[in-house]
């Protein structure tokens, strides 16, 4: 069964799109497997009163809260047996880290190769790339150093660079390498961490310096900063992005991800923010009212549930604790949950583990 769905998946993810109806089949295939294997999961749909019977496509499926990661193990096959695990940061609660684990990491890397390709790269081949976050050997179980090392292996140039340890950011080193770009004239693409980002402006600015990288060149930066440097709003930060290195802001892209998922979403540039945030034909999302769980109406904010199909060995559908509105063919991302959201995503992290535990 776990190499058929391995199978099934990498051929739905190369497709070049799908129809409603073939995402909720590999949808309602993938409960299926994860209601008879994943006991914690099991469980917590038994509370509900759901089974593969009675549910009818994506958007029946429950939706485990993303702090369940950190409380119980979720996943189909053992979890000593995993060939990766990707672990939270735990900034949140202490050294309390969720756990994502895969039996196989082809399906995540299969989700993250076209996807970053045809939503970051537009059709280039290789370009140098500048990484600001710590490599694979320094964090392995960070799903983002994971992502990173991917984007340099399959896509960098030769002349591709790392510039933070966990010690902390070669500004120096980084900013020689951005001027020897700048004065050689092909593109480059610097990417890493937002927080990383905000250090470099600052860097830049307590020297006087401006770059001016070379026309089609990009930035890629994933997430927030908060605790890691000075909060910026979205307009200061991709302003600051396009002062420091000449980069306009339709270039600067920004990846929504998490570990608990398999898959990223990206906006088409930050000329506005914020941006509107679309995800592969394999993940689907829906913004609920998370102390009822039912979805509200177009235009009102709610609590983003992704249902992402490479995450066939965990859980497909996760309630997250982001707040979004509906917006184009996405949805706006607009912060983290507060007051009533965050005490109805709390309410539904104590619904999970009191049905999950044995």
């Amino acid at each position: 069964m776990h190499g058929d769905l391995v199978e099934a998946l990498l051929a739905f993810i190369a497709q070049d799109g799908c129809s409603d109806a073939e995402f909720d089949a590999l949808a309602l295939r993938l409960f299926a497997h994860q209601h008879a294997n994943n006991a914690a999961y099991r469980r917590f749909c038994q509370l509900r009163g759901t089974t593969p019977r009675t549910v009818k496509g994506w958007r029946d499926i429950p939706a485990v809260p993303i702090s369940a990661f950190k409380e119980v193990t979720l996943s189909c096959t053992p979890a000593d047996a995993a060939e990766r695990v990707f672990m939270t940061s735990g900034t949140t609660r202490g050294d309390v880290k969720g756990r994502h684990y895969h039996p196989t990491i082809a399906v995540w890397d299969a989700s993250w190769r076209d996807n970053f390709a045809r939503r970051f790269l537009h059709g280039t081949a290789r370009v140098p790339m500048a990484i600001l976050f710590p490599d694979e050997q320094a964090l392995p179980n960070s799903s983002l150093a994971h992502y990173l090392a991917m984007a340099v292996r399959h896509f960098g140039a030769e002349d591709s660079a790392w510039f933070v340890t966990p010690e902390g950011m070669d500004v120096e080193g980084l900013l020689a390498w951005l001027r020897r770009a700048e004065e050689g004239g092909q593109p480059c693409a610097v990417l890493g961490a937002s927080y990383s980002f905000v250090h470099l402006v600052d860097a830049l600015h307590a020297r006087g310096e401006r770059l001016r990288l070379p026309e089609g060149s990009r930035i890629l930066d994933t997430g927030g900063y908060k605790g890691q440097a000075r909060d910026l709003p979205l307009e200061a930060f991709y302003a600051g992005l396009e002062a420091s290195f000449g980069v306009p802001r339709k270039r600067c892209i920004n990846m929504y991800g998490m570990t608990e998922l398999s898959t990223q979403l990206y906006d088409d540039g930050n000329v506005r923010v914020p941006s509107v945030k679309t995800g592969p034909h394999w993940l689907r999302s829906r913004l609920v009212d998370p102390l009822t769980g039912r979805e509200v109406p177009r235009g009102e904010r709610g609590v983003l549930v992704h249902c992402d199909l490479a995450n066939f060995n965990s859980v497909t559908s996760i309630l997250t604790e982001d707040v979004g509105v509906a917006a184009g063919d996405g949805f706006l991302l607009l912060g983290r949950a507060e007051g009533a959201q965050a005490k109805g995503c709390s309410l539904a992290v104590a619904e999970f583990l009191q049905a999950a535990k044995p």
